[in-house]
């Protein structure tokens, strides 16, 4: 009686079922930080190009409806392009995934003792031996789709890219350069320029503050430290664009 058939296993192969359930449970936290991830990738860059833009302006020139008129410019431009760079990355990682797994099912039908031997490692990586070893290889290369998903996900560290996301991901990207571009512009529409160029870096510095904060929390590293890098280097960037504006100042 095979270890499978009898429930018996050793500690190796249970801390190697535990590696499993946690690669499946990974999907969902892959959707979670890939979503996270596109906030911070619109949000971000809206708020620096955007900030440094209007900056630039507001240093050039007194003329509030210019500096609005540029940043509402810059905005809906900005969204627009960051929302499809998005997409046509996500098709360009989809179609090459889609253009590897071909080759790996080309190559499991041509080599498939040579890939046997690649599943029988990685599962031996992660401690299952002996007659249980056996059994699970046998039972995942006698599915030639299963076969070529895990060889996909371990040996080659790839994931697929659903379709059906590609247009979701690329909205939340534009929606967020938009929100994040509005963020330093919002003060030009209420205050005089120089009152807005402080509220403008204020609340840039802020936000940038608190995302890289939040970013930390849900992931790895400390928030203060985080949130530091993330304002650093927004700011640098929103400053640079002032710089150059006060260039060209009559």
């Amino acid at each position: 009686m095979s270890s499978i058939e009898s429930g018996v296993l050793s500690h190796q192969e249970s801390a190697g079922i535990t590696e499993i359930n946690n690669g499946l449970r990974k999907s969902n936290k892959q959707l979670v930080a890939s979503r996270f991830g596109e906030i911070i990738l619109g949000g971000q860059d809206g708020l620096v190009n955007v900030a440094g833009i209007i900056l630039g302006l507001a240093a050039a020139t007194d003329e509030v409806r210019i500096i609005i008129a540029g940043g509402l410019a810059a905005t809906f431009a900005e969204s627009i392009s960051m929302a499809a760079v998005a997409y046509t990355s996500k098709l360009a990682d989809k179609d090459f995934y889609e253009a590897e797994i071909a080759r790996e099912t080309e190559e499991v039908r041509q080599l498939p003792e040579n890939k046997r031997r690649q599943i029988s490692d990685i599962f031996d990586h992660w401690g299952f031996t002996g007659e249980l070893l056996e059994d699970v290889v046998e039972h995942i290369t006698t599915d030639e789709e299963h076969w070529v998903e895990i060889m996909m996900a371990h040996d080659h560290q790839l994931q697929p890219v659903p379709k059906k996301g590609l247009m979701s991901g690329a909205v939340l990207v534009g929606f967020s350069a938009i929100v994040g571009s509005l963020i330093p512009l919002w003060p030009f529409f209420f205050f005089p320029i120089n009152t807005a160029i402080v509220l403008g870096l204020t609340s840039t510095a802020l936000v940038l503050y608190a995302v890289g904060v939040i970013k930390a929390r849900l992931t790895v590293g400390s928030p203060s430290k985080s949130g530091i890098q993330m304002l650093v280097i927004g700011m640098a960037a929103a400053l640079v664009g002032y710089g150059i504006g006060m260039l060209f100042r009559p």
